[in-house]
């Protein structure tokens, strides 16, 4: 979409049941959309799913939708609640690609790992919630009140899952680190 009064109206004319406007807004959005999902569940095919699913909902609810501004953080979340039903669906754990994407993260020893392996099997370990607080913040780059805007949760609480997913991901990489060590001891 070129501006914001051209982005306006389309919402405004997809509000009242136009599906080319719709499509327009579903257009601009879906490899956002994707690019995040895919981050959370690291399954194309879970991630296309996940998005479809977002955009069946805000065609659904976009009347509702009372800013017209705050449609991409209210895309988000419908993203982020359907990655979170896939992964309900599935019943299985799936893991966020690597954190070397992830351009801000500045922490010891994150910052220094060179092994993309190590770091995707310490995004398995966390939990589908850790995850998406890791990918909103240091992917998107947006400020934690949003993520827990997006998320529908208090702010205190996206802060306890960043500090609980990026510790878990030093620990499980200090543990690949020591039995890589181990091994090679051993040899």
């Amino acid at each position: 979409m070129t501006t914001e009064t051209s982005k306006r109206a389309l919402i405004d004319a997809a509000k009242h049941g136009d599906q080319d406007a719709f499509a327009a807004i579903a257009t601009d959005a879906a490899d956002r959309l994707y690019a995040v999902a895919f981050r959370i569940l690291r399954d194309p095919e879970l991630a296309r799913d996940a998005v479809q699913q977002a955009l069946m909902h805000a065609w659904r609810d976009l009347r509702g939708l009372r800013d017209p501004e705050r449609l991409d953080p209210w895309l988000y979340r419908l993203v982020v609640r359907a990655c979170y039903a896939e992964v309900r669906h599935r019943r299985r754990t799936i893991g966020v690609t690597t954190l070397a994407v992830i351009r801000s993260v500045r922490e010891q020893p994150l910052a220094q790992v060179d092994d993309h392996d190590q770091l995707d099997r310490g995004f398995r370990r966390l939990s589908p919630e850790q995850r998406t607080v890791v990918v909103l913040h240091y992917y998107l780059d947006l400020p934690l009140t949003e993520v827990a805007g997006i998320m529908g949760i208090p702010d205190g609480t996206v802060r306890s899952r960043l500090h609980y997913a990026m510790a878990g991901l030093r620990a499980a990489l200090e543990a690949d680190g020591r039995s890589a060590r181990g091994e090679t001891h051993s040899a």
